[in-house]
């Protein structure tokens, strides 16, 4: 698959994906863009380009991390962390439950967030979780279900 189809069949998904991790509409947009220029420049050392669309995948993660421990130096110079303002629009147009699970899902800690997020976000199957966020399949099983656990605890505890 070359990256031109991978970008048309899946740039609005990563997007997606990385406004959740980041919740921040330009930063996710920015994170995908390097991520597809870096897969697009490097495509020829590409070990398996059949492969392709889990390094993108993994670089958007990646770049997410990124984007969150610069924000984090910069925060721990600053004023405390305030959770982002959700827009007028946003709160209208998400149902109190999304938007409690999504605030929820942010309190989780990273690894927990991203496994939940390639699985049941882009519903991902385990393995492609695993391959994405390079860890074991066992592992990310493991912290699909830490991750499930936690949520739902944190869920009962605003209701």
């Amino acid at each position: 698959m070359d990256v031109a189809s991978i970008f048309a069949e899946h740039h609005v998904g990563l997007v997606r994906l990385a406004l959740i991790m980041l919740g921040d509409q330009a930063s996710a947009e920015d994170v995908v863009q390097e991520a597809f220029a870096r897969t697009h420049a490097g495509r020829g050392r590409l070990r398996d380009p059949g492969k392709a669309l889990t390094y993108v995948r993994s670089a958007v993660l990646n770049g997410c991390r990124s984007v969150l421990r610069r924000r984090a130096t910069v925060l721990r110079r600053a004023v405390p962390y305030e959770p982002p303002v959700w827009s007028a629009e946003s709160a209208a147009m998400l149902g109190e439950e999304r938007r409690e699970v999504l605030l929820a899902l942010r309190e989780l800690p990273r690894r927990q967030r991203e496994a939940l997020t390639l699985r049941y976000y882009l519903d991902l199957t385990d393995q492609e979780v695993a391959d994405t966020m390079r860890i074991s399949a066992g592992t990310a099983r493991s912290t699909i279900a830490r991750g499930l656990a936690a949520l739902g605890r944190a869920l009962e505890e605003e209701s």
